[in-house]
């Protein structure tokens, strides 16, 4: 029996996560995918016996209408790969495979851009989370965390009191999607991490293994009670309406973090194609194109931009003119 899969075709769906794997994918995404799709296709396969696979795949794909279409998509592509496996390992003709809908492949979603007066002004709200005191210094820490490294909303809320190195100015992030990779962060950010940890030793057990950020049961602090809290505290610094999905969400620290680093070294006149690849390592991306859909282009970075080219046109008009 599959300790991961526990359908009516758990050991094919676990002979093909093994495959992948082998392959060197980490298919930690699809994992999930797949094992979203087995506890669907148990059901269904409770309702509809003898059922074929191919139109319960079809069937979980519409299971949920208000998905965008390019998570569909993404869970369409784990599918397709699935059959393509199938067929191979199967007698010829043993699997149909569906007539897949036709899904767009890259989102068409802009993220909000946070600017630092916005940070600021989430940051002041978290002095309004009075029940329990801890609440303020943990979602204060939080927000620095995510906004100051920009590492993504979920490695925040893995890390573990091990992986914090107060001492060093280090975070150490698991290999979940992209890289493990070691974080260094601020002076400024290790004091105020230094304080939630005080904090944290009062309200909760801290063994090595424990989450860094712990919510009411003391044990961990969950995304969906931690993203309504971000809402929340989105709500009362203006930058989104009580109702709809308009506005900021937490992931938007991390697109805030990479614009805000490309304008600073806008700033400094740095070489910014030498600098892009240390920041896709820092961001734990695979290549640098995984970095590039973060870089947006703002206001203050348009009008650097301009000018470093003005600069750089004037200077060879006048090496023209000595020539």
């Amino acid at each position: 029996m599959s300790r991961i899969f526990h359908g009516p075709l758990a050991a094919e769906f676990d002979g093909f996560l093994q495959f992948k794997r082998s392959l060197g994918f980490g298919y930690r995404r699809a994992e999930f995918s797949l094992r979203e799709f087995d506890r669907f296709l148990t059901e269904y396969d409770a309702q509809h016996a003898g059922g074929q696979l191919d139109q319960a795949a079809l069937a979980w794909l519409a299971s949920k209408p208000e998905r965008k279409a390019v998570s569909v998509s993404m869970d369409a592509a784990v599918l397709r790969q699935l059959f393509a496996y199938l067929r191979r390992s199967s007698h010829p003709g043993a699997q149909v495979e569906p007539l897949w809908p036709q899904l767009p492949t890259e989102s068409s979603f802009v993220p909000y851009y946070l600017s630092e007066s916005d940070v600021g002004k989430v940051l002041a709200g978290c002095a309004g989370l009075t029940r329990p005191v801890f609440r303020a210094t943990l979602y204060r820490a939080l927000l620095l965390v995510l906004y100051c490294t920009g590492i993504r909303f979920g490695e925040a809320l893995r890390l573990r009191m091990r992986d914090v190195d107060l001492h060093a100015g280090t975070l150490f992030i698991e290999a979940f999607k992209g890289r493990a990779r070691w974080v260094p962060f601020h002076c400024s950010l290790r004091r105020e991490l230094e304080r939630y940890r005080l904090a944290r030793l009062e309200y909760a057990p801290a063994e090595s293994d424990s989450r860094f950020f712990v919510g009411a049961n003391r044990d961990r602090l969950p995304v969906q009670t931690a993203s309504e809290t971000i809402r929340r505290l989105f709500q009362r610094a203006g930058l989104i309406p009580a109702t709809g999905r308009t506005g900021p969400r937490p992931y938007d620290f991390r697109h805030a973090f990479a614009v805000h680093r490309l304008s600073r070294w806008y700033r400094q006149g740095v070489d910014l194609q030498a600098r892009l690849p240390w920041l896709s390592a820092y961001m734990g991306h695979v290549n640098i194109v995984g970095t590039e859909t973060y870089l947006h282009a703002t206001p203050e970075l348009l009008n650097r931009a301009s000018s470093r080219l003005r600069r750089r046109y004037r200077r060879s008009i006048d090496e023209e003119h000595e020539t």
